[in-house]
């Protein structure tokens, strides 16, 4: 019998649910176990799903990214951001570019190329927003750790980029110091988080003209995937951060519309497939046969990514005089990487064509010791928090 995409996805959807099962036992979050079972029935290990669909789910990679986007956007309440006001954004900031000078520190003193130790020490700001609040909604966390860490994945992705966007400008210098203009290099990025920004801004407003219109259910949940699917489309045309986009659409929704509870009510009914299948897919494209070729700047890139979240969140902490529990804990939750990651390094790669492998690798392998440990290790550092209940 010749297998059909229907075929695949229930396989993918009934792995998914018997793995998160199994992780329970272990006291391991649910995306823990479908990252596993992803993994274990992916063209890598068993090989029952081809690379060619593993490929084709692109689409739902897409699709459970903006929904993730807009539930982190409607975390930003104005009355919440007057009560911790630039907290967040410090933390996210010296956790992310922490993290970077770290990793680049750590290559450089190695003796590694300084382009390569920009890149890859870029590409170490990202974290990935998409494990840690399946964590947060899977155990119900509810405290100040939660609460900053929610607004701090929403502000990460805006510094990676920020980050990237300035090693990669210093690193066509380096290579060439006449063909490339310094100041538009550096002014790209700039540019397109902004643009980001206000397209999701705007977006969001018109997304709440409809809502005083529509009244039932149904119809509004068609309305709300309709502008998420919209969100995340012109982003990609335009080649700005869906991420972004989907997020300021999502904060502009929720304190401009009194209908907004009531639309994340229906998002939160019917995204946990989604997610399912995108953590499953995620674990199918982790290629473990490229582990044994990371070497020594793998080695580095991991350990000196974790150092630097966690000593640049708790510095952000402190320097904020944030509650004890978030200067001793945020680092702990920051730890999963992914998708922007994995996005970042195809360009750094492209950027310096003759580290492209090793950039690559180091970054998919990294990816899979993050995205496997990341999640149990938020777990842990919520519950030392006493933000979750073990039970």
């Amino acid at each position: 019998m010749e297998w059909t995409t229907l075929l695949y996805l229930s396989l993918i959807l009934f792995t998914g649910i018997c793995f998160g099962r199994l992780m329970k036992l272990v006291k391991l979050p649910n995306v823990t176990g479908y990252l596993i079972g992803g993994l274990i029935i992916g063209p890598y290990c068993l090989k029952i799903l081809p690379v060619d669909f593993v490929e084709k789910m692109n689409l739902v990679s897409e699709m459970a990214l903006a929904f993730i986007a807009f539930s982190i956007g409607s975390e930003f309440k104005l009355s919440y951001l007057k009560k911790v006001g630039l907290t967040p954004i410090v933390i996210a900031v010296c956790e992310a570019f922490g993290a970077a000078a770290l990793v680049a520190a750590a290559l450089a003193a190695f003796g590694f190329d300084l382009g390569l130790a920009l890149l890859l020490g870029a590409i170490a700001s990202a974290t990935a927003p998409a494990a840690t609040i399946m964590v947060v909604r899977q155990y119900k966390a509810k405290g100040p750790v939660t609460e900053t860490l929610l607004s701090v994945v929403a502000l990460d992705d805006a510094a990676a980029l920020i980050a990237f966007g300035f090693a990669s400008a210093a690193v066509g210098v380096m290579q060439n110091p006449e063909s490339v203009s310094l100041g538009m290099a550096l002014l790209s990025p700039v540019i397109e988080i902004l643009a980001s920004l206000m397209l999701g801004f705007l977006l969001g407003l018109v997304f709440t003209i409809p809502l005083r219109f529509f009244k039932e259910d149904s119809n509004r949940l068609i309305l709300t995937i309709g502008f998420v699917f919209l969100g995340s489309a012109i982003a990609d045309w335009l080649g700005l951060s869906a991420l972004l986009l989907c997020m300021c659409m999502g904060a502009m929704v929720i304190n401009c519309s009194k209908e907004a509870p009531a639309v994340l009510r229906l998002v939160d009914g019917i995204t946990p497939p989604i997610f399912l299948m995108f953590f499953a897919v995620s674990g199918a494209e982790l290629n473990i046969t490229v582990l044994p070729t990371i070497g020594l700047v793998g080695v580095l890139y991991v350990v000196s990514r974790v150092l630097g979240k966690i000593l640049g969140a708790s510095a952000g902490a402190i320097v904020m005089k944030a509650p004890n529990t978030v200067k001793k804990y945020i680092g702990f939750t920051l730890i999963p990487q992914a998708g922007v990651a994995i996005g970042l390094s195809l360009i750094a790669s492209q950027t310096i064509p003759a580290y492209g492998q090793t950039i690559r690798a180091v970054v998919l392998c990294a990816t899979m010791i993050y995205e496997l440990i990341g999640p149990a290790i938020t777990k842990v550092g919520l519950l030392k928090a006493g933000e979750i209940k073990e039970a």
